[in-house]
């Protein structure tokens, strides 16, 4: 039996055994080992027996049994034991600082932890080890962070470890497990250990070391161990930190008794352990300081001295690095009084005292910024040039001491003179530009000129490189306020400037207008600032500056009067425009006029007895005059001579005589100052030309009736063309056929009966008389009952001697004078008188008595009677055949209201009463007048497009047919004849065209030789298109085969009168034609006041008389029935009024509507027309004249027209 067994030795692969014998006779062992992971046996007799090739960190049991001799075996005895693990592998020092060091290695399999051993190696020979850590349990594959604490040389120190990777608590772990190198090894039996579950590791171990001294060699031992505790093979290895040293020793801050030092240490771990003696040393002293920080302020220096410095490093465990070395110089001191001793623009003068330096360094800084320039210098003054002026330089003075070094600067700050502009001269100014020219207090060439232009409608910026500019494209009459600031390097010296105002335009479109001694001027100037304007008018008459008259206007005032001004003179304004105070346009704008001439306000003309012959006198007018029109016109006669000038100023009269004219004519006498082209307002004046006796008479009375004591005698009344007939007297004889003087007019029945004359004066006939009796119409027959024993004027018409030889003549007086001493007989040498021839001599039968004379009688009153109707039959045939007119048969004779002039008032008060109660009973019975007359080509298909009202057709009695060109419908329009006071086609009524009608309506005007056109309408009126613009405007237009071109155009108030000229395209024929637009009536009304239509009646009457007598008159308004109705009937009811003395407002209504249907339109219309017929009567009453000579406005608007010379169509044709 033996006793158990101990493991000698153990390594990785190998296991030594030894074990005891407790029964001495035993005389071999056997030994057996067995591992869990191994299959098999080991058996030894050895003692002590070893085993090898087993595995490393691998538990086995060994079981030693005891044999005698006999063989035979006792029991046996067990002994567990481990192998050890493999040594870590490649352990060596990864870094190596001043107090820090890394070690790393690998692991074999088969670690579970390791242990490191850490000692410093003292002595040269490395015999004295202090152990400074023992640490074990180190996780492989992680890093262990280790601090050593400082202690004392050969102090034990427990070492601060921290554990990471593998440490999964993070925790920081000090254990440590001391291993003994002589310690014990016993002998155990081996038991393997089952270690399935650790993973190979393949991550370096790390362990940074801290807090190591500086300089010092240490020896680093690694144990691997396993699980159980059991421990490898060590590795080991020996490094030697880092000496502490001193460097990069710097002077941050130096002056001339102080610097500041700073340096490094090269140790940044242990940077804050470390105290520095600092030994500053000079030629003549040294001295030291202690500092814990690597800087040092070290003062009471001397200026300019050569400084050695020494920096000794100390580790708080006493150690000493490397020390660090340094030379230094100390600046120079400052500068003392360091001032400005001149200034100008480009330069400013320094100086300064110094006494431990003979050398300077000067920095100029531009407003103390940027980079300096540099000036050096060895005196303790300078100047400093090249600056800018107007510009803050900061001066910086460094002294300058041995090997380069510089002492703390001075500084001081001081501006440049600026530049200054002035003497700023604005040398020309127009409208828009203005030229400029200023100085500068610095001669220098390099400026620049920024200028600031501004006025109330915005501001300019611009430059100029000269001490010059012209300002273009300013607006003209402005105020400029313009500020010039010099420049140069960017610095911007004193400004100056100027306001100044541009010129004003000069005005334009200078209109004047004239009265005699007044002149309204009015002018446009187009300036943005010409609301701030005002003008200076010089008025100057031609050939007298001296006098001139001088106006000036309120701000903004485009207009003046001028006044007392002479009459009919020239002068000339200028207009100077002026702005601000003083600032006047370059020259005037100028225009000659010349005032209206003063007009003659008078003159009276005064008749030569017996001459047809007018003399004219009149004042001659205020002011000048270049002569007189003198225009004198009957009817269609007109005469125009000019007169020589006269002056007014002593009261001169104006004389003129008028010769050729005709006896007892009244003529229209227009007297009319001109004076430089123009002509004064005319004095107008109806002038009636003197009588003379009237022409004798061809022929001789007629004796009828004769009766044994009377008879009739019958006489056509004279000639009128030497003076109206006031008077006849019938003159008998019983002597021969003598020619009769004025003798005889003395003579009475009485002188006849007394035997003192064979000649007398039986009755005398005045004009007026008759005319009363008779009414306005023309007395062309005269009859005398004599022998009736009346009595007129002195002269008793007696009774004749039965079976007397008589023979009668006739008397005719255009003036009669009597003697109102001689019984009121006739004056013959004071009176005008002719005498006709006396008739042939006629026998008195005797008295056969009373019944027989009554029976004689009465025949031959009969024979009177139907010679009269014969002769009014006669006449009127007469006129008609005058008129040479086509009348229609079938229009039945109009009824008629006819009514004097004298009792028109009279019947107008009364139709006038309730309202026009009579007026519309009147109208009421006109409505159904001529509405069943046919119109069956209005109602054609074809033709139904062309009328523009479906109830205003035309009648086809009276209807206007054109020529028919294609179709039977081409004849067409819708328009009437309508009849005159003269013809029954003096007018054609239509309607307004209509856009498809405007070729038909040209081509009637062409076919019906139409040369006047009435239109009573606006095209459009109320926003509704009433009529067809028909007529061009500018360029010439065709109308089918018709071409029209309008030549003129006057616009009035009420009315307009275009000229046109019709042309046949196909034959080249043209005539005139013109347009009288009446713009001033409404449609179904009637115009404001009767004088506009009556006056424009009369427009139309004065073109008419100079064209063709067989030209219609064409009136149409839109429908072509009220208006156009209205005016037709007021022409026709003038003539009516100046020729018969009668009124038949009805009858010409009921006329017109028997030819086109509606005429006269509504009831104010026909109310209208007797309106004007009232107006007329009264017109008449008051002025004694016809009313045309009272229209001077419809005469002045014909004046203003050119006339037309002639008439007809151009191919010869007058008519």
């Amino acid at each position: 039996m033996v006793c158990a067994g101990d493991s000698v030795s153990i390594n990785t692969t190998s296991v030594t055994t030894t074990w005891e014998d407790a029964n001495s006779t035993v005389s071999e062992y056997a030994r057996t080992e067995r591992s869990m992971v191994e299959s098999g046996w080991t058996t030894t007799d050895e003692n002590p027996a070893g085993t090898t090739g087993l595995s490393p960190t691998t538990s086995y049991t060994s079981f030693v049994t005891s044999e005698i001799v006999t063989r035979t075996s006792g029991d046996p005895t067990a002994g567990n034991d481990t192998t050890e693990p493999s040594p870590v592998s490649g352990l060596h020092v990864s870094f190596v600082g001043v107090t820090q060091a890394t070690l790393t290695w690998k692991e074999a399999n088969g670690t579970a932890t390791c242990r490191l051993l850490l000692e410093a190696i003292g002595g040269p020979d490395g015999t004295t080890q202090d152990l400074l850590v023992n640490k074990s349990g180190l996780m492989p594959g992680a890093q262990h962070n280790i601090t050593l604490p400082l202690s004392e040389p050969n102090e034990q120190r427990e070492s601060s470890v921290t554990d990471s990777g593998l440490d999964a608590n993070n925790t920081e772990s000090s254990s440590q497990q001391p291993r003994t190198p002589a310690a014990s090894v016993y002998k155990y039996p081996l038991v393997p250990t089952d270690l399935s579950s650790h993973q190979p590791l393949t991550q370096d171990t790390e362990v940074p070391l801290f807090g190591l001294k500086s300089n010092t060699q240490y020896k680093a031992t690694v144990y691997s161990q396993a699980a159980d505790g059991t421990e490898g093979q060590p590795r080991n290895v020996t490094f030697r930190t880092v000496p502490s040293q001193v460097f990069d020793i710097e002077v941050v801050n130096i002056s001339a008794t102080h610097m500041t030092l700073t340096w490094k240490i090269n140790d940044d771990e242990s940077s804050s352990l470390y105290t520095y003696m600092i030994q500053v040393a000079w030629p003549t002293g040294s001295f030291v300081l202690n500092v814990t920080d690597t800087s040092a302020n070290i003062s009471s220096l001397s200026s300019s001295t050569l400084y050695n410095i020494t920096v000794r490093p100390f580790l708080g465990s006493g150690s000493e690095g490397v020390s660090g070395f340094l030379q230094v110089y100390t600046p120079p001191g400052p500068v003392s009084d360091f001032g400005v001793t001149n200034v100008s623009t480009r330069a400013i003068g320094l100086a300064w005292r110094s006494n431990d330096s003979d050398c300077f360094k000067i920095l100029t800084r531009k407003n103390g910024t940027g980079e300096p320039q540099e000036n050096t210098t060895s005196n303790q003054s300078i100047v400093i040039g090249g600056l800018s002026p107007g510009t803050m330089y900061a001066f910086e003075i460094f002294p300058r001491g041995p090997n380069g070094t510089t002492g703390d600067p001075q500084t001081v700050c001081n501006s440049t003179e600026p530049s200054v502009v002035f003497d700023i001269r604005v040398l020309r100014v127009t409208t828009t530009e203005m030229e400029l020219e200023w100085q500068n207090t610095d001669n220098a060439s390099d400026y620049t000129y920024c200028l600031d232009v501004r006025s109330k409608y915005g501001f300019n910026k611009t430059n100029s490189s000269h001490k010059a500019i012209t300002l273009k494209d300013l607006i003209p009459g402005t105020l400029y306020n313009i500020t010039i600031f010099p420049e140069v390097n960017l610095v911007v010296g004193e400004s100056d400037f100027t306001v100044q105002y541009t010129l004003p335009s000069n005005v334009s479109n200078i209109k004047i207008c004239t009265n005699t001694t007044a002149a309204t001027l009015s002018w446009q100037n187009s300036d943005e600032a010409s609301d701030t304007y005002i003008y200076h008018l010089l008025i100057e008459k031609d050939g007298n500056s001296s006098g001139a008259t001088q106006l000036v206007t309120d701000m903004g005032i485009t207009n003046a009067t001028v006044t007392e001004l002479i009459p009919g003179s020239a002068y000339t304004v200028k207009i100077f425009t002026q702005v601000g105070n003083a600032t006047l346009s370059l020259a005037p704008s100028w225009q000659s006029f010349c005032t209206d001439p003063a007009p003659v306000a008078s003159f009276h003309c005064e008749v030569v007895p017996k001459e047809p012959t007018l003399i004219l006198k009149w004042a001659c007018p205020p002011g000048t005059n270049m002569g007189f029109q003198l225009e004198i016109s009957r009817g269609a006669w007109k005469n125009v001579t000019d007169l020589e000038s006269c002056s007014s100023e002593n009261g001169t009269e104006y004389k003129t005589e008028v010769t050729y004219l005709n006896f007892s004519t009244s003529y229209n006498i227009s007297i009319t100052a001109s004076s430089c082209n123009k002509m004064a307002s005319p004095a107008q004046n109806t002038c009636l030309t003197g009588i003379t006796d009237p022409p004798s008479p061809d022929g001789s009375p007629n004796i009828t009736s004769i009766r044994h004591n009377s008879v009739k005698v019958e006489f056509s009344g004279f000639e009128a063309s030497h003076g109206p007939i006031k008077a006849y007297a019938l003159i008998l004889t019983t002597g021969n056929a003598a020619h009769p003087s004025a003798d005889v007019l003395t003579y009475t029945y009485e002188d006849f009966k007394k035997g003192a004359s064979d000649t007398y004066v039986t009755y005398l006939i005045t004009t007026e008389e008759k005319r009363r009796s008779q009414g306005l119409a023309e007395v062309l027959k005269y009859e005398v009952d004599v022998g009736n024993e009346s009595t007129t004027h002195g002269y008793y018409n007696g009774k004749l001697e039965p079976l007397g030889s008589y023979r009668a003549c006739v008397a005719g007086f255009t003036n009669i004078t009597f003697n109102l001493h001689s019984n009121e007989l006739i004056d013959g040498a004071k009176s005008y008188v002719s005498f006709g021839p006396y008739s042939d001599a006629v026998f008195l039968p005797q008295d056969p008595g009373v019944i027989c004379g009554a029976v004689f009688g009465c025949i031959f009153g009969a024979l009177v009677i139907v010679a009269v109707g014969g002769f009014i039959f006669w006449r009127k045939k007469r006129k008609d055949a005058k008129n040479n007119e086509v009348s229609f048969s079938q229009i039945k004779p109009k009824k008629s209201k006819l009514i004097k002039v004298e009792n028109f008032e009279a019947y107008f008060k009364k139709q006038q009463a309730d309202s026009n109660c009579g007026f519309a009973e009147e109208y009421e019975d006109l409505k159904l007048v001529g509405i069943s007359l046919p119109k069956y080509a209005a109602e054609l298909a074809e033709n139904r497009g062309k009328n523009r009202y479906n109830n205003v057709l035309p009648y086809d009695i009276s209807r206007v047919k054109l020529s028919v060109q294609t179709h039977s419908a081409d004849d067409y329009v819708n328009a009437n004849y309508m009849p005159g006071y003269h013809s029954k086609k003096d007018f054609i009524a239509t309607q307004g065209p209509l856009p498809n009608t405007l070729k038909d309506f040209w081509r009637m005007v062409w076919e019906k030789n139409v040369y006047a056109i009435v239109m009573l309408t606006k095209c459009v009126e109320q926003g509704r298109t009433k009529c067809e613009e028909y007529w061009p405007s500018k360029q010439a237009q065709d109308y089918g085969d018709i071409m029209v071109a309008m030549t003129s155009e006057v616009v009035l108030p009420e009315w307009t009168i275009r000229d046109f000229t019709v042309k046949n395209i196909q034959t080249s024929e043209s005539h005139p034609l013109r347009q009288f637009h009446f713009t001033s009536w409404p449609d179904h009304g009637v115009p404001d006041t009767t004088d506009l239509l009556i006056n424009f009646r009369y427009l139309v009457r004065d073109y008419m008389k100079q064209s063709p007598p067989e030209s219609p008159i064409l009136v149409h308004c839109s429908a072509g029935v009220g208006r156009t109705g209205t005016f037709i009937a007021i022409d026709r009811l003038i003539y009516q009024i100046e020729n018969e003395n009668m009124v038949d407002v009805y009858g010409i209504v009921y006329d017109l509507r028997m030819h086109r249907p509606l005429m006269v339109q509504t009831e104010d219309q026909y109310v209208f027309l007797n309106q004007c017929v009232l107006d007329i009567i009264r017109s008449q009453k008051d002025s004694k004249v016809d009313l045309i000579y009272q229209n001077t406005t419809a005469m002045t608007i014909y004046e203003n027209l050119a006339p037309m010379t002639a008439f007809g169509k151009t191919n010869g044709y007058i008519a």
